[in-house]
């Protein structure tokens, strides 16, 4: 039987979550030196660009390949090469007015992220930006969601940048596209597919069987975990932030020094991680008060976990499960918040939630295509999350295009139907990267979010300080 590069159900499930409203690629804002871009006569070198990024293509085969959907929707579509690739569709370059500034590349950020990627090409895209301030580049990535997830992500980010000054354009080997299956061959191999895969589940079953012992073992985890899952309360609260998402989009980001994050970890406990999620509650607490809204107990927030090991790494689609946190936003104090989320986060990994999250995504590679498609767009208007919260460890070495150095870099996820802000961190070179992506209209003070994020992280870690301040105003 033929053997398809076919997406996993989780990967299509990005497919079928995907609108106007809510395109599914993450994406990434990075910036660079901007001299050694530039030819001797002041022009972009964006045929050299190209050409280094055609290079490393054979490192990631996906890159050069589209979708092809399977007849009636009787399976989950392939990879299958793409006969008219053209690198000059996915690597672009436009320009901003001058001067350049921060906020005219945050807003044409925005207007390139809001837009849905070409099905009929592969599913990726960079811009180069020129004309900013101090004579910097700026690069604005997409890539869909069904092709890659955070990690992976970071994994294509190395092949397509160098860890020193010294570009290098491979001699990858000679590509041509391999022919397409028919839509009734396909459709064939389809229901071939279908029609064993129950009988490797049941041969997978009696093999677990036969070692009776680690199938209890197992069977008792997935269970603990699966409990952990559905033991709190099913429903996220209500807030100003879970409104149906509309087309557009606001983007900010955020830096915080990572030796201060740690400095906090040391001092009041918990994982860098937990430091994350206590600065992000911070901030939400500050925004709430600002928008004058009540404050919920607690926000719900979704944070993916890679279950990738090393062996997987430059595998392209989505090794991922979830653990869903509930940040304490009623509390005042930030290091009482810090220190209940690391409670949480202890006990949510005592009881594996993130093992049982997985092990509910898996049984969805048995479900029907249709059913599959039905599933995704329930979820899309789920009630049991406020937030997604991604925080992704990038190198601490500085990385280069053609030689120039990358100084920041902003990661990106996309919005779903009622979730209007998604929250995306990259730690790199010592700084984490927080990237704030938002429907431009439930959220019109993003710009004031992302100082409320400075101020919750800098408040951490100074109880001595605070208690400090409160005797002598009391004094």
């Amino acid at each position: 039987m033929t053997d398809y590069d076919r997406l996993s159900a989780l990967d299509a499930s990005f497919l079928h979550l995907e609108s106007r409203a809510t395109p599914m690629h993450v994406g990434s804002l990075a910036i660079f030196e901007g001299e050694l871009f530039f030819d001797g006569s002041g022009r972009f070198r964006l045929a050299a660009v190209r050409d280094l990024v055609t290079s490393r293509l054979h490192h990631i085969p996906r890159f050069r390949r589209r979708l092809k959907t399977v007849p009636m929707e009787q399976g989950r579509p392939i990879w299958v090469d793409d006969d008219r690739f053209d690198i000059s569709y996915h690597v672009r370059l436009t320009a901003l007015p001058g001067p350049g500034n921060w906020n005219q590349l945050r807003a044409l950020t925005a207007r390139i992220q809001m837009h849905e990627l070409d099905r009929s090409r592969p599913l990726w895209e960079l811009w180069f930006v020129e004309g900013l301030e101090a004579g910097r580049v700026a690069l604005v990535q997409k890539t869909h969601h069904a092709l890659v997830d955070g990690v992976s992500g970071v994994d294509v980010a190395t092949v397509l940048l160098d860890f020193d000054r010294n570009a290098t354009t491979e001699v990858g080997p000679s590509w041509s596209a391999a022919p397409m299956p028919s839509s009734a061959r396909l459709l064939a191999d389809t229901m071939r597919e279908r029609a064993t895969e129950p009988a490797e589940f049941v041969r997978t079953a009696r093999g677990l069987a036969r070692t009776p012992q680690r199938a209890a073992t197992r069977a008792g985890e997935v269970g603990r975990a699966v409990r952990s899952l559905v033991a709190s309360s099913p429903l996220a609260p209500a807030t100003s932030f879970n409104r149906p998402v509309g087309p557009r989009r606001e983007f900010v980001g955020v830096k915080v020094d990572l030796a201060d994050v740690r400095r906090v970890r040391s001092q009041v406990g918990g994982t860098v991680n937990d430091v994350v999620l206590a600065g992000v509650a911070g901030a939400l607490r500050r925004r709430f008060v600002a928008r004058n809204e009540p404050l919920p107990e607690r926000v719900r927030v979704l944070c993916p976990v890679s279950v990738r090991d090393e062996s997987e790494t430059m595998q392209l689609g989505n090794r991922v499960s979830a653990m869903f946190v509930d940040l304490p936003i009623e509390e005042p104090d930030p290091d009482a918040r810090l220190q209940t989320i690391g409670k949480l986060t202890r006990d949510l990994k005592d009881h594996e939630q993130a093992l049982g999250a997985s092990f509910l995504l898996g049984l969805t590679e048995y479900a029907a295509p249709t059913l599959l498609g039905l599933a995704a767009r329930l979820v899309q208007r789920q009630p049991f999350v406020n937030f997604v919260v991604t925080n992704v460890p990038g190198p601490q070495v500085p990385l280069y295009c053609l030689g120039a150095k990358m100084i920041e870099a902003y990661p990106m996820v996309p919005l779903s139907h009622n979730l209007g802000l998604g929250i995306a961190i990259l730690s790199y070179c010592g700084v984490l990267h927080i990237g704030l992506m938002a429907d431009a209209v439930a959220n019109p003070d993003l710009a004031d979010l992302a100082a409320d994020l400075t101020a919750a992280f800098a408040e951490l870690g100074h109880a001595d300080a605070r208690d400090d301040a409160a005797r002598g105003t009391n004094g």
